[in-house]
């Protein structure tokens, strides 16, 4: 299989050979990587799992971080969308409390899957796995979905970045979000063209998203725009599938994301120098925080 440098030798590959985006990245791995395919299978099956345990079970046992900042979110949504209350419907309301219940498990230092970062870690089990209870998908379609949003995500670490301190939030929320778009839209059946329109229209609705921790720590505004960044995935893989087109390609998408992020101040890339991070409230929690650390350490 030969390897892709862009999206559009990704769309060259998938036309050309009649594959879908996750069947061309499963077969990249397996060719030009270092495991075989048995340890491939057997990575996924982890990866899945590993996102299964950290979206699901803070809702059962929620878990305050060592800065006290979160804990018990997740919980308190998935409880609340099951009352007449809700304003979202029980699918939305899940890709809500699997995504920032990730961060919770993140935060308080268990095991998640970095994809692509810690910082954005709950966008894609968010998407995917509330959209797997929805559809009644089984695991082997899920990891498909993995496969697709892999190679949205080795696209834009090779092109532009998924780094906070890089290039803001929008490198990392954005670029999750980007992934998991593909991932619902082929799954949902949509074409490889579909798959990458449905991710430059994520990273367009992401453009510009500062990073900007409270008190440095991956936890505020972080929970709250895991949940953004996987809704604004099953958005925009809803506009694609109705057959409305976002009309940048993908690539340039991803280098105006790349420029955007090197044009930032640094105040506003990781730093916990500006935005939410700088605001007295946001100061004062940062004091909050190294103060209950402190005493955790003691």
């Amino acid at each position: 299989m030969p390897d892709f440098h862009s999206g559009k030798d990704l769309l060259k590959l998938c036309r050309s050979k009649n594959k879908k985006i996750s069947d061309v990245m499963r077969e990249r791995e397996i060719e030009n990587g270092a495991w075989t395919e048995k340890e491939i299978k057997i990575k996924m099956d982890k990866v899945l799992s590993i996102m299964k345990n950290s979206a699901k079970t803070p809702l059962l046992k929620p878990e305050k971080s060592i800065s006290g900042l979160t804990g018990g979110e997740a919980k308190k949504i998935a409880e609340f969308g099951k009352t007449k209350d809700s304003i979202c419907n029980p699918f939305m309301n899940r890709v809500i409390a699997y995504s920032m219940a990730v961060l919770e498990v993140n935060a308080s230092m268990g095991l998640i899957v970095a994809a692509p970062t810690a910082g954005s870690s709950g966008v894609i089990p968010g998407a995917l796995l509330a959209l797997q209870e929805e559809k009644g998908l089984a695991d082997e379609e899920i990891e498909r979905g993995l496969y697709c949003a892999s190679a949205i995500g080795y696209l834009l670490m090779r092109n532009a970045s998924v780094s906070g301190a890089e290039a803001g939030c929008q490198a990392e929320i954005g670029s999750a979000s980007a992934m998991a778009a593909a991932a619902v839209t082929e799954l949902m059946g949509g074409t490889p063209a579909m798959c990458l329109n449905a991710a430059g229209m994520a990273l367009a609705n992401m453009l510009g998203l500062v990073c900007d921790p409270v008190a440095g720590l991956v936890e505020i505004p972080c929970q709250n725009r895991n949940a953004l960044g996987a809704l604004n995935a099953v958005t925009c893989a809803q506009i694609v599938l109705s057959g409305v087109e976002f009309p940048i390609p993908f690539d340039e998408m991803a280098a105006a994301m790349y420029r955007v992020g090197k044009n930032m101040p640094v105040e506003l890339k990781e730093t916990a120098l500006g935005g939410c991070a700088a605001t007295p409230t946001g100061c004062s929690l940062k004091c909050s925080a190294c103060e209950q650390e402190n005493t955790e350490g003691k």
